[in-house]
């Protein structure tokens, strides 16, 4: 029998509008920000453990982020944490 005893997941998250909205690029990377920081907002509420290792804003007012978050907590999982290996 396996079972997961730490784990963490690493994601590239894009947040953006349809081009069909017609949303100018700063409109649309205002929108964005407001996405990203509800989302951050939620995993914060939530206590889930994250790191954000980059996020770039895109021409077309789009935003990617490459987070690391917690999948449980029952175990430390300060290693998946650290950047660069330190």
């Amino acid at each position: 029998m396996k079972r997961v005893k730490s784990a963490c997941i690493f994601q590239t998250l894009v947040f953006v509008q349809k081009p069909e909205y017609g949303f100018s690029k700063e409109h649309a990377l205002k929108i964005n920000r407001e996405e990203f920081e509800h989302y951050i907002a939620v995993l914060e509420r939530s206590k889930t453990r994250y790191l954000i290792d980059d996020t770039v804003e895109q021409e077309d007012g789009s935003i990617v982020v490459r987070i690391r978050k917690q999948y449980n907590d029952k175990t430390d999982v300060s290693e998946y944490f650290k950047k660069n290996g330190g």
